[in-house]
Order: structure tokens, then C-alpha cells, then sequence
């Protein structure tokens, strides 16, 4: 039976949790996400500005100055976004560490009647995989999500603020694709639980066979068990492949919904005797609108796959058929 979706701010709670000896980490991953999210646009507002007033007058000296100034912003942009990268990463890390640890340390005080009904593959993808996924909450999940819905609300604020009628003829196309990101998200979330699945699967299988090798040979059952195995394997296979597949279906779509807004755009500018200088600066904003609205949706995958792992784990450390270990 396929598992069911799970987001549960419970559990969430309990995985930021595990962050408290590293809040200033996480408070500073906030404050970047914000810092971020307000500097992105202002790029394409100065290059309307400069277009419009400096380039139109040929007045060399102000547009020395706001090149050197558009050079020095996506220094300090670039800056901002590697250590932005960088301190998710490292707080992931950190965190996945210490579960890691507590986890292990909690299969140590297991009772013998637990390794008795479970796998001891399944326990290991618990301690390895599914520890290592929760990593991605950090790493590509909620972090980078609000970081990304805060630079997509900044972007549209300024858009409106420079034109909204030009805003909402360039943001027609957007529709097509809500709709395509829904069908996608539901796509590749379903591959993900069922490559999750497989994951489980696979390392339950071969652990099992592997510490049993006396037993299955000793029965002549190598060929019946190899079957299996290839069968679990083209399952794990075939959920890559359908996740695959959609990647590439989602992606062309969204190139295709971009080249349509920004026709759209050029098209009521020209019409509308709409300055050079606010044409460039929305096709800009536009391209800055799409970049996080391409990963998105497959952000919101991995912060669900990395809540299902976190719902398998505390199964886990929430077992009460244990020995305490000292």
C-alpha cells in the first residue's frame, strides 16, 4: 500500500527540534533568505533607471558608476547566496549528525524481539537513508522554499509597482503553469515514495540474504531468490524512470510558458509605447520570477520525501520496546 502524503508540523517540530544547538545558524539562514529575496530585484530596477535616464542622455559618467555599482550588487548577491548555500548545508549536516547518533543509540537498546519482526535492512535504511533525507529539509526543503516564495513575492511587488497592467499581461501565462506544476509535484511525489519504497525494499532484501546466504543455499533456492531481487530492482528502476520522465516534461513547459509571457510582454510594450528601459527591466524580472518557480515544485518534493523519512525515523526513536542504553 502506498504511503500516504505527510506533512505534519508536529513532526516538523520535532525535527527543528534537533536544531537548537545551532539556532544561530538557522536565524541567520532566515535573515539571508530575506536579505536575498529584497536585493534580487533591485538589479533590473537600476537597469530600467539607467536605461531610461542615463543611456537615453549618453551621460558616460553615471553609467560608468552604475555599472561599477551593478558589478559590486551581484558580487555581494553571489556572496550572500554561496554562504546562504553553504550554512543550510552545514546546518543539514549538523543536524542529521546528531539524529544520526540518537537513532543508532536507540537500535543499540532495541529488545531482541524487535531485530525478530523487523529486517534489519529496514532498521539500517533508517539509521543511513532516511537520517540522510532529512538533511535535504534543510539542504533543498523548507529553508530554501521560504527563500525562494519571499523572492518570488519581492519580484512581483516590484513589478507591479513599476507597471501593473504590463504585470498582468505578462503574467497571463501563469495558469498553464499552476496547473503544470500541480500534475508535476503529484508526479514526482509519487515516484519518490515509491523510489523510497524500493530504497527500503532493496537494502531489507539483500541484508537478509546475505547474513541468510547458509540458509538459501542450502535449500537450492539461489535462481527463486534472484528473481526477487530482480524484480525489487525494476521496481526501484521503473520509479526513477517515471520521475525522470516528468522532469522532463515539466521543464520544456515552463521554458515554454516563459517565451510566452515575455512575447506577450514585448508585444503590449510595442503596442503601448511602453520605454525601452521597463521592457528590459521586466523581461529581467520575469527570468528572475521563473528560476525559483522551476525547482519549486520539486522543493516541495523533497521536503515532503524528507518529512516521510522523518515520520519513519521517530517511528523509530519513538519505540518503546527497548533497553535503555546508559
Amino acid at each position: 500500500m502506498p504511503e500516504k502524503k505527510i506533512f505534519d508540523f508536529t513532526l516538523l517540530k520535532k525535527v527543528f527540534h534537533f536544531t537548537a544547538p545551532y539556532k544561530k545558524k538557522l536565524y541567520i539562514s532566515i535573515f539571508l533568505a530575506v536579505v536575498l529575496a529584497i536585493i534580487s530585484p533591485l538589479r533590473p530596477f537600476l537597469i530600467q533607471y539607467t536605461v531610461n535616464n542615463f543611456i537615453k542622455d549618453r551621460d558616460t559618467y553615471w553609467l560608468i558608476l552604475i555599472t561599477i555599482i551593478q558589478v559590486g550588487m551581484l558580487l555581494f548577491e553571489t556572496g550572500l547566496r554561496f554562504y546562504f548555500t553553504y550554512i543550510t548545508a552545514w546546518l543539514g549536516q549538523s543536524v542529521i549528525k546528531d539524529l544520526r547518533v540518537t537513532v543508532y543509540k536507540k537500535v543499540l537498546g532495541l529488545n531482541l524481539s524487535q531485530f525478530d519482526k523487523t529486517p534489519i535492512g529496514t532498521l539500517t535504511t533508517r539509521t543511513v537513508n532516511d537520517v540522510e533525507s532529512i538533511n535535504d529539509i534543510f539542504s533543498d526543503g523548507l529553508i530554501p522554499i521560504i527563500a525562494d516564495v519571499l523572492s518570488i513575492i519581492s519580484i512581483l511587488c516590484f513589478m507591479f509597482y513599476v507597471d501593473w497592467r504590463l504585470a498582468l499581461i505578462s503574467l497571463a501565462p501563469f495558469p498553464i503553469l499552476i496547473v503544470a506544476t500541480y500534475f508535476f509535484k503529484e508526479s514526482v511525489n509519487k515516484s519518490f515514495i515509491a523510489v523510497r519504497n524500493a530504497v527500503s525494499n532493496l537494502n531489507a532484501f539483500v541484508q537478509e540474504h546475505i547474513t541468510g546466504m547458509a540458509v538459501v543455499q542450502a535449500f537450492a533456492v539461489e535462481d527463486k531468490e534472484f528473481e526477487k531481487f530482480k524484480k525489487i530492482n525494476k521496481e526501484h528502476r521503473n520509479a526513477n524512470i517515471r520521475a525522470i520522465l516528468a522532469y522532463s516534461l515539466f521543464f520544456p513547459v515552463v521554458e515554454i510558458v516563459l517565451a510566452f509571457s515575455i512575447g506577450l510582454l514585448v508585444w503590449w510594450g510595442a503596442n503601448n509605447a511602453f520605454n525601452a528601459g521597463v521592457i528590459i527591466s521586466f523581461i529581467m524580472y520575469l527570468n528572475l520570477l521563473f528560476r525559483p518557480l522551476r525547482v519549486i515544485a520539486d522543493k516541495f518534493n523533497v521536503l515532503q520525501m524528507g518529512m516521510v523519512a522523518s515520520d519513519r525515523v521517530f517511528k523509530v526513536l519513538e519505540n518503546e520496546d527497548f533497553i535503555p542504553v546508559a
